[in-house]
């Protein structure tokens, strides 16, 4: 009982002494002798909220993250897209263009043969019974194409229609060894058969029906041409000749051309669809280097 009175009699003493204080402390304003005692609890408890400012806002940041990861990895999903869009349309731009220039090429030396075209698409590489290297075009009887036909492209000639269906068409190529052509030098009445022989189209096998004629390295080839340009119409550049048999005692003399058309990577092609009027001769072939 005595150490409850004695209790409350402390506090009363210590809250009278607290109210003395702080009328003291308000009345005399800047000149308190309180002032630096003051300044000590402001500074402590200033220091206390920095430390506490500072925990608290990493944790914070770390909460904010948590949250807004989802949209962020949302945001990165939607760039990643778009940049595979944009470079999706900038190789289409670039396929275009090159194919743009393949069909102006094509059509250039359609007109300067005399060679009435259908243009196709090359659309996939096959195997076809009795052949080995064969080609599928996008064009077919209902564009006007026929097995027999001429098939070339902005270089020279690609090959021949062995089939023709309604929308498709099959084409051997040059390079087919079971293909053969016939073929005359440029600047004279000399005339061979190209044959196929494989090596992925990167030469033809020019056999030369006089072994008299003058053979040479640099030499070019166009088609001779069969009756009503059937399969191959006169004038189509062929290749330009890399190198010369030695064949002494032969009927015959062999050479080895480099095809202008590239036979590995063929991609727009017309179908010439009616022979020209006049055999154009060397009028297509590309002009020299020394000459341009």
């Amino acid at each position: 009982m005595r150490d409850s009175r004695r209790a409350r009699l402390i506090l009363g003493m210590l809250l009278t002494a607290a109210l003395v204080i702080l009328t003291i402390d308000h009345r005399t304003g800047e000149s308190s002798p309180l002032r630096p005692l003051r300044a000590a609890g402001a500074w402590v408890f200033g220091t206390a909220e920095q430390f506490g400012g500072g925990l608290v806002r990493p944790v914070g940041g770390f909460v904010h993250a948590i949250l807004t990861a989802p949209s962020a990895q949302e945001r990165i999903r939607v760039l990643k897209e778009e940049n595979a869009k944009l470079r999706t349309e900038l190789l289409t731009a670039k396929h275009d263009g090159a194919r743009s220039n393949e069909l102006k090429e094509l059509l250039g030396l359609a007109g300067t043969g005399g060679y009435k075209v259908v243009t196709a698409n090359v659309v996939a590489r096959r195997g076809q019974p009795g052949f080995e290297d064969t080609v599928q075009i996008d064009a077919g009887t209902s564009d006007g194409v026929q097995p027999e036909m001429t098939v070339l492209n902005g270089d020279g000639l690609v090959g021949r229609v062995i089939h023709a269906a309604a929308r498709t068409s099959t084409v051997v190529l040059l390079s087919d060894p079971a293909s053969a052509a016939g073929a005359r030098l440029e600047g004279g009445r000399e005339i061979g058969v190209v044959h196929g022989v494989g090596e992925h189209g990167r030469l033809v096998q020019f056999r030369l029906l006089d072994s008299t004629a003058p053979l040479t390295r640099g030499g070019r080839i166009v088609s001779f041409g069969s009756q009503n340009g059937r399969p191959y119409v006169p004038g189509v550049p062929i290749g330009v000749i890399e190198r010369v048999e030695s064949t002494p005692g032969e009927l015959t003399r062999i050479a080895y051309a480099r095809p202008y058309a590239d036979l590995t990577a063929l991609d727009v092609v017309g179908v010439v669809v009616e022979a020209p009027k006049r055999d154009p001769r060397d009028a297509v072939l590309p002009a020299k280097e020394g000459a341009r």
